[in-house]
């Protein structure tokens, strides 16, 4: 229950950054002659200025559509912006960035808000969405939570002992905070559900500032993907610089090209495609969690990225067909590169953190 609350609280903040992104879209205001908002004169259903409506409803059903509103963008844009981007993602790549930006949801809160759905998602479905049995899961994890309490209490009566005998304790201030957040992660994978892994031997021919943080990983292997887990959660934006300067490789023995389509051009193309493939994983993960077979999700998934990549490419870019499929066989490499890159930067976070 408490994880369903916190995926829908995770949703919400995902509309709220949404609206961030697109404050002039207006949710009501008064009626009359003048906008209640700004006091500009009206002449129309909105008020030009200030985009709020000119007429506003003062009951449930109006508080309710507002919640879905902020929440899921329900105001035309939605349904205008998805069938484009999944059937037609190069059209509505080139009209947003030839600036159509009213009628579609802009490519940075589509992003979020599919990331803050992704991961909300995962978050209530839990051990079940990894197809793991939660039973019997919860031994070990909760082993591993005394002994996180063993050793908080320790460091507690090591400062203590110390601050007793005058002698400085920030040492142990770090180490209290730190035995703190991992005995709060342990907590929180108790009550997911989560397995601890068991322990893995590090090679002792690693370096010594390797070895530390790699063997600490290795002792509670759970715990270091819970933390790789919440990382790309909150470095899930990072996926977008590390991927456009392939995108842009793509392009650069064209002058035409490279005199046509700036940066941000390529931004657009990669938020947007980031966001579909987003929303492409929720849709697969709810499709595996009610029973769909797995030979038919792993086909789909084998074929719609790299057709959706290629339909992008040639309509953004206004491609022939032979160009936007080599260009498809490239981009699925830099890719896979790009995501290689943004993994090793998930786990080196995980190792520091």
């Amino acid at each position: 229950m408490v994880e369903g609350v916190e995926g829908v609280g995770e949703a919400v903040t995902a509309g709220i950054a949404g609206r961030t992104f697109e404050p002039r879209a207006g949710e009501g205001a008064g009626h009359g002659k003048q906008c209640l908002n700004c006091g500009t004169a009206l002449s129309g259903e909105f008020c030009h200025v200030c985009g709020q409506r000119a007429r506003v409803h003062r009951t449930l059903g109006a508080w309710w559509h507002d919640l879905a509103h902020g929440v899921l963008h329900l105001d035309g844009k939605i349904w205008r912006t998805l069938p484009l981007l999944a059937w037609r993602p190069g059209e509505l790549t080139r009209r947003y960035i030839k600036g159509e930006r009213a009628r579609f949801i802009s490519p940075l809160a589509l992003f979020l808000f599919s990331v803050f759905l992704m991961f909300a998602l995962f978050s209530a479905l839990g051990a079940s969405a990894l197809g793991v049995d939660p039973d019997g899961l919860q031994q070990g994890v909760s082993e591993e939570v005394v002994k996180a309490e063993r050793h908080l209490a320790n460091v507690e009566r090591e400062r203590q002992a110390a601050a007793a005998a005058g002698k400085p304790t920030a040492p142990f201030d770090a180490r209290l905070k730190s035995a703190r957040e991992e005995l709060s992660l342990l907590r929180e994978m108790a009550e997911r559900g989560m397995v601890q892994g068991s322990a893995i031997r590090v090679s002792d021919d690693l370096p010594p500032a390797l070895r530390k943080p790699i063997n600490k990983a290795a002792q509670n292997p759970s715990l270091f993907f819970y933390k790789v887990q919440a990382n790309a959660y909150k470095f899930s934006w990072a996926l977008i610089p590390i991927s456009v300067p392939f995108l842009w490789l793509l392009f650069i023995h064209r002058r035409r090209y490279r005199e046509q389509f700036k940066a941000y051009d390529h931004l657009v193309f990669i938020t947007y495609s980031i966001a579909f493939m987003s929303l492409g994983v929720i849709a697969f993960s709810v499709l595996h969690w009610i029973g769909i077979g797995s030979t038919l999700l792993s086909l789909a998934l084998f074929l719609i990225p790299p057709v959706h990549m290629y339909r992008q490419l040639r309509g953004a870019y206004e491609l022939s067909r032979w160009s936007a499929l080599w260009r498809t066989f490239f981009l699925l490499i830099f890719a896979s590169v790009a995501a290689s890159l943004f993994l090793l930067l998930l786990l080196a976070l995980g190792l520091l953190g």
